[in-house]
């Protein structure tokens, strides 16, 4: 399959890959390696993940991360419950020693977590590692192993190789720096805000219904609002909620009625600061430069 083939199936899932990021997918899978998306949150990095596994017929398994994250979280832990009973039985069966600690501490006993069932799977899913960047650094060492080898180290089990190898997708938002020994590992895209053309081509697919004059006004409004001072800017998904909501209400034309344009800015403008600073004023502006 061709870069061109694999961001024709993208489209075919509603999803509208830029050249650079289907390109760094297509080198992602003929590779084997892992693929580093950052960007703003928002852009749809976490989307690519999903339906690069629809388009594949595959499985997705998905590791959200978060500061603390651990190992007994992400990659494996041990049915201790299970183990204390099957202690009592065998004490009660008159059975001890190593016989019960080789039995309790055997693959039947293991809980896989997301990084360990990604390499145990049969047919090779897609493996997204959403936010790496919320997790501490030091869970950054683990992954490394998985990463470099697809292997990960039990150390009552000794090393577990990966069954297939998995499609990995990492995503950053970029709040804090990833180390230089992550990023040597993975192959690097960086997804942005798409063009205006780009984003009404995302608009057509995920709202058909929306006419033509009233798509072009929504994303030239979008994309006028993300040049304002925001504490949060408005990602795609909200740019679909508001073409929803304007459609909803009816609205076809957004500088027709400014005070409805601006309740329908809840969809857009998720903080109280930045709900304070686009005022009704601002909005009918915005609405004037994007008719």
């Amino acid at each position: 399959m061709s870069w061109t083939d694999l961001q024709a199936a993208l489209a075919a899932q509603d999803y509208i890959a830029s050249d650079d990021l289907a390109v760094a997918l297509h080198l992602a899978l003929s590779m084997q390696r892992p693929l580093l998306l950052e960007g703003a949150a928002g852009v749809g990095k976490t989307e690519v993940a999903r339906v690069l596994a629809a388009a594949r017929d595959t499985r997705l398994i998905r590791l959200q991360c978060y500061e603390g994250l651990d190992a007994a979280q992400a990659i494996y832990e041990w049915n201790y419950q299970r183990q204390l009973l099957t202690i009592r039985a065998a004490a009660e069966d008159g059975e001890t020693g190593a016989a019960v600690e080789q039995r309790i501490f055997s693959r039947e006993f293991l809980l896989e977590r997301p990084l360990l069932a990604a390499i145990t799977q049969a047919e090779p899913p897609v493996l997204l590692i959403d936010e790496i960047d919320r997790a501490d650094e030091e869970f950054e060492a683990y992954l490394l192993e998985i990463l470099a080898d697809y292997q990960i180290t039990v150390p009552e089990l000794g090393t577990i190789s990966a069954t297939s190898k998995p499609v990995v997708i990492l995503t950053s938002n970029g709040t804090r720096d990833l180390s230089d020994a992550l990023r040597r590992r993975c192959l690097f895209a960086y997804v942005d805000y798409p063009d205006p053309e780009t984003e009404l081509a995302i608009l057509r697919r995920r709202c058909g219904e929306v006419e033509e004059r009233l798509g072009r006004q929504i994303v030239g409004f979008v994309q006028a609002l993300r040049r304002e001072e925001l504490e949060k800017v408005p990602g795609i998904a909200e740019t679909l909620d508001f073409a929803a909501a304007l459609m909803g209400l009816g609205i076809a034309d957004l500088s027709r009625d400014p005070a409805a344009l601006h309740a329908t800015l809840t969809t857009l403008l998720k903080t109280r600061a930045d709900r304070a600073q686009v005022t009704p004023e601002v909005a009918a502006r915005l609405a004037g430069r994007a008719a």
